[in-house]
């Protein structure tokens, strides 16, 4: 028979209560550190400590994982509360979360090793490498795909065409995932507006995978991960047993912290399908400052913003947002989906960044990040 009255609302108590405790029990006691963290002064771990823990507390975050780079080098990393809360497994700073958006400035960066390489013409059009994608009234190349100016739409509001929200269905092949939005009409011609697009990186895999001449992610693992140091770092793989992946969670809306929906995110890896770690994110980052990926000039061209056809700037570069805050200049990104809301940023001028990485969708992670550079540059609190 149904389960109703008081026993749910008790049930729902109970869950909120324990939550709670776990998440208390864990930061107090079993937050995991890394080496990286006796590089960082201890009133700086301090502060961001309190950030973090009031962050987690106020939004009944689950499980976080943080990390800032300074001097061009990883410095402090740790992980708080709960990577699987029915298991009672700590969240550390290995932890591999769904990357969501935050996927796509990896992408971008294999893009452009390729481009200097002289195997992708970024102003080609794109059947030139995935003639699988029909041509449509105008043309579109790779760099306005990057930079989203390549008129594919994005998910539909109502979901029509898409994979639904919660969904297990497998994609086997980049190409495959074209079948989701391949015939649609643009949204507008290429280069004449802004429209941020994760389709559009599907399409961006498929011209690197026949530029390469090799699968996506064995490109990327090759030339981007093994490089960076970020050993974890992978597909998100929805069927195969992945040590140290974070469950995923949702918060309905009465506030009860719940499994999120199914998601096999097979059919969008370049724009939002790999799993890493703050470690990893960290290493990244420090790859990138340190010139080790791409050239200078190149990593410069990923993080100039476009422009569309008229010359106004988008504020969005190669696979990178773009920003002037603090007095600073930043390159970053969120990201967010099922179970999961992440957000990461590079200041090349002070050759610092910082990564936030949780396991609960819909979080204001982006907030916590500028508060965590804030406190790990020394920024004025009065400095908007």
């Amino acid at each position: 028979m149904p389960i109703a009255g008081p026993f749910v609302g008790q049930c729902a108590y109970r869950m909120r209560m324990h939550v709670l405790f776990v998440f208390l029990a864990t930061f107090a006691c079993v937050s995991s550190l890394s080496a990286q963290q006796n590089s960082l002064a201890r009133e700086k771990r301090a502060a961001i400590e309190k950030a973090v823990s009031s962050f987690m507390s106020r939004d009944s975050i689950p499980g976080l994982s943080a990390a800032v780079v300074l001097d061009g080098e990883p410095r402090w990393a740790q992980g708080f509360g709960m990577a699987d809360l029915e298991n009672y497994s700590p969240a550390t700073s290995s932890t591999l979360f769904r990357l969501g958006s935050v996927s796509k400035p990896i992408s971008a960066t294999a893009v452009l090793q390729l481009w200097e390489r002289g195997k992708l013409d970024l102003h080609a059009p794109v059947q030139r490498y995935c003639p699988e994608f029909p041509e449509k009234e105008w043309p579109i190349t790779t760099r306005q795909l990057l930079g989203h100016l390549g008129g594919i739409r994005h998910y539909r509001p109502d979901g029509k065409g898409d994979v639904p929200e919660d969904s297990a269905r497998h994609f086997s092949s980049m190409r495959e995932s074209l079948e989701l939005f391949a015939n649609d009409p643009l949204v507008a011609k290429p280069g004449t507006k802004f429209n941020y697009s994760t389709y559009g990186y599907t399409v961006v895999g498929c011209v690197l995978e026949a530029a390469a001449s090799e699968k996506f992610i064995d490109f990327v693992r090759k030339n981007v991960f093994q490089p960076a140091g970020m050993d974890e770092t992978r597909d998100d793989d929805f069927f195969t047993v992945i040590p140290h992946r974070a469950r995923w969670y949702h918060k309905d809306k009465s506030g009860i912290v719940q499994n999120a929906g199914v998601l096999d995110s097979s059919y969008k890896i370049p724009g939002g399908g790999i799993l890493s770690s703050a470690d990893d994110m960290a290493n990244f980052e420090a790859a990138l400052l340190a010139d080790k990926l791409i050239k200078r000039s190149t990593r410069d061209l990923m993080w100039t913003s476009s422009k569309t056809a008229d010359g106004k700037e988008t504020g969005y570069g190669l696979g990178w947002g773009i920003m002037d805050k603090f007095g600073l200049h930043i390159l970053a990104h969120t990201g967010g989906q099922q179970g999961t809301s992440t957000a990461f940023a590079v200041v090349p001028d002070r050759n610092a960044g910082v990564v936030v990485l949780c396991n609960l969708d819909s979080a204001n992670v982006e907030q916590l990040a500028m508060q965590i550079l804030r406190i790990s540059l020394d920024l004025p609190s009065g400095i908007p």
